[in-house]
């Protein structure tokens, strides 16, 4: 069986569903298919940077994450083995509530929760969406479309353009040919979701490094919480097999940090999930017929948590170009990929930084952290690279992301 559509989104998750809606918002016929039958937490992102959730207003999309439950962040506490009295860190909080105009603070949501709103909203939106799909076969070209199994038949569509927002694991980068670049792992992390956790300040988001662990906390209302640890890689089976729930809970009895018995004492609400910390990245993120956005064309290193933010923004770019023009060639999408290499040659840099003073343990590491905190505090310029995970690459100043820069920050 054949079917015609304007777009065929290959992935129905939050990229997906997000560029679904928006299209069929303005009259466009679109097909998803997504391949589980039910959304199911493996530790993806749930913080979305105040950029980031700039571009849902613009989306159209805030209203629906609201209504499923987002929560908003007011404060930044430093905490770790650099910060010298903890109550003068928590008195001089970053207010994160006035960072952009129009914007409360970071976001913090559950993804499962996410994906079934936006999900919600495409199909409200008229989309046509199609979970439990096996075998799907991408086919770019001037004639673009999708084959797929749906349940026990097979279906072709046919459409202008394919767009992939399947994730990292999959089929439409690797079958559109579209090189994908990356970086060393620099270390490991592993997320895991907490509730009843109530002892700690709902407003307040965290992160610091405390002896052999870098560790982040990220409120979303109720007394969950999302949860990271940060460790070196040749500690990998630290947080994996019988036992991890319970020494990933054991490792946040933090001298450091206060309040942070509330995270000992939590219980686990997802699975403790471990993945590398590095950068991957495609140069041109599209083929004749075929798009990808969010984290098919490649994610940030998560210590710095862009990944649904640099989604969004691709959401935002890519359906901007689409609904501008009748032509949907992806001649059309090359200012899109121009954006887009700036904006994670960006976040790479910025995260390259963090990965080295938050991932890097042992005296040596110490040191410089110590160093790099002096630095800052004498020149507020340094802490550049830093605000733009927060305010967006495009809000900061150029020089922020030369080489110079991180010499400064951690010679």
């Amino acid at each position: 069986m054949t079917n015609a559509y304007d777009a065929v989104v290959v992935g129905g998750g939050i990229a997906g569903s997000a560029i679904a809606t928006v299209l069929a918002r303005a009259g466009h016929s679109v097909l998803v298919l997504e391949k589980t039958h039910v959304y199911r937490d493996r530790v993806r992102g749930e913080w979305i940077a105040p950029w980031g959730v700039l571009e849902t207003d613009r989306l159209g999309l805030r209203g629906v994450l609201d209504a499923a439950g987002a929560h908003y962040l007011k404060r930044h506490v430093a905490f770790g083995d650099d910060v010298e009295d903890p109550q003068v860190s928590i008195e001089n909080a970053l207010d994160v509530t006035s960072l952009l105009p129009g914007v409360p603070g970071p976001l913090c949501i559950q993804h499962t929760v996410a994906c079934q709103a936006l999900a919600d909203a495409a199909v409200e939106a008229g989309v046509t969406f199609r979970r439990g799909i096996e075998s799907v076969a991408v086919h770019p070209g001037a004639s673009p479309s999708v084959t797929y199994l749906d349940g026990a038949d097979e279906r072709t569509a046919t459409c202008r353009i394919i767009i992939g927002a399947d994730g990292r694991a999959g089929v439409t980068l690797r079958q559109s040919g579209i090189e994908l670049h990356a970086d060393p792992q620099h270390h490991l992390f592993t997320g895991m979701l907490v509730e009843g956790a109530h002892g700690w300040p709902e407003d307040a988001q965290t992160k610091g490094v405390e002896g052999d662990i870098n560790f982040l906390a990220f409120p979303q209302g109720n007394g969950r919480v999302r949860l990271y640890l940060g460790y070196a890689s040749d500690r990998r089976g630290f947080l994996a097999g019988d036992g991890a729930q319970q020494r990933f809970l054991d490792a946040f009895r933090l001298r450091t940090v206060p309040w942070s018995e509330a995270f000992a004492h939590a219980k686990p609400a997802g699975p403790c999930y471990s993945y590398p910390n590095n950068d991957t990245w495609t140069d041109v993120p599209y083929v004749e017929g075929v798009v990808l956005v969010g984290d098919s064309a490649g994610h940030n290193d998560p210590i710095v948590g862009q990944g649904l933010s640099i989604t969004l923004r691709d959401v935002r770019m890519v359906s901007d170009i689409l609904l501008s023009t009748s032509d949907w060639s992806t001649a059309n999408l090359a200012p899109y990929a121009e954006e887009r290499r700036e904006r994670l040659r960006r976040l790479r840099f910025a995260a390259s930084i963090t990965s080295t003073l938050d991932g890097e343990f042992g005296p040596e590491a110490q040191a410089r952290r110590r160093r790099a905190a002096e630095r800052r505090a004498a020149d507020p310029s340094l802490m550049l690279p830093t605000l733009a995970v927060m305010v967006g690459p495009e809000n900061v100043p150029e020089f922020a992301f030369e080489e110079s820069m991180r010499a400064r920050i951690l010679e």
